[in-house]
């Protein structure tokens, strides 16, 4: 692939950091709460909590943990695995956020088991069928680097991403910020830097902001680093 000048390489729309997420799903979620409870769907309202859960960590990261488990308490032996999964995993990333490293490892166990588990052939809704074992590697990954322990989260994220395809281009650059974070964490700044370089690339043209809200304090904490040929590199062609 030819190589992409300055400009193109990063796009000139990039956000700044910071500031809560927009609220604008949170009536949609509560509406959805209330039509689970109301349906006696179990798996549903569980899937409605997790994502108050994932709503709530920027405002109160030890609430957030609690709807979490929640969410979890919702579980039964009828539970379909991958929604077993995705509850368990969205529970690890609440505790991995509020700094719980025990609970994030019990977490993340239980998401696992619920994939060993599966019965072949059982029946999954759609709205989780795509949780699987490359999913919960990637999860594990960003619980690790969450919690600064990079020396766990590199390989797991190294050994999902390179199942992840390309064409998935904006939850992969999300997913390679995690990994560019963890090499940064490690001390590996050239390591962090060629992965910034790689998700932003794969950012450029998404209409999503969010990888550029992960990537952009990155390049601000390898700025210092200049003097390494794969930062100077990263950092001239953000420029705009």
């Amino acid at each position: 692939m030819p190589a992409r000048n300055s400009r193109a390489f990063w796009p000139s729309r990039l956000s700044k950091p910071g500031g809560r997420p927009s609220t604008a799903a949170e009536p949609a979620n509560e509406e959805s709460r209330t039509h689970a409870r109301d349906a006696h769907d179990d798996d549903l309202y569980g899937n409605a909590l997790a994502f108050l859960a994932y709503q709530e960590l920027s405002d109160d990261r030890r609430a957030a943990v609690s709807v979490a488990r929640a969410s979890c308490a919702t579980i039964t032996p009828s539970t379909p695995s991958t929604v077993r999964a995705l509850l368990y995993e969205r529970l690890a990333w609440a505790c991995a956020v509020d700094g719980q490293v025990a609970d994030t490892e019990r977490a993340l166990d239980a998401a696992c088991d619920a994939l060993d588990t599966a019965e072949e052939d059982e029946p999954q809704p759609d709205w989780s069928a795509w949780v699987d074992y490359t999913e919960l590697e990637i999860m594990t990954g960003r619980c690790w680097t969450e919690l600064n322990r990079p020396l766990r989260a590199v390989p797991v994220l190294t050994r999902a991403l390179g199942r992840y395809s390309d064409d998935n281009a904006r939850d992969k650059s999300l997913y390679l910020s995690w990994l560019a974070q963890a090499y940064l964490t490690a001390g590996e700044v050239e390591e962090a830097a060629r992965h910034v370089s790689r998700a932003a690339s794969l950012a450029y043209g998404v209409a999503s902001q969010r990888p550029a809200q992960r990537l952009t304090p990155l390049i601000t904490h390898l700025r210092p680093h200049a003097a390494i040929g794969a930062v100077r590199e990263l950092l001239d062609r953000a420029a705009v």
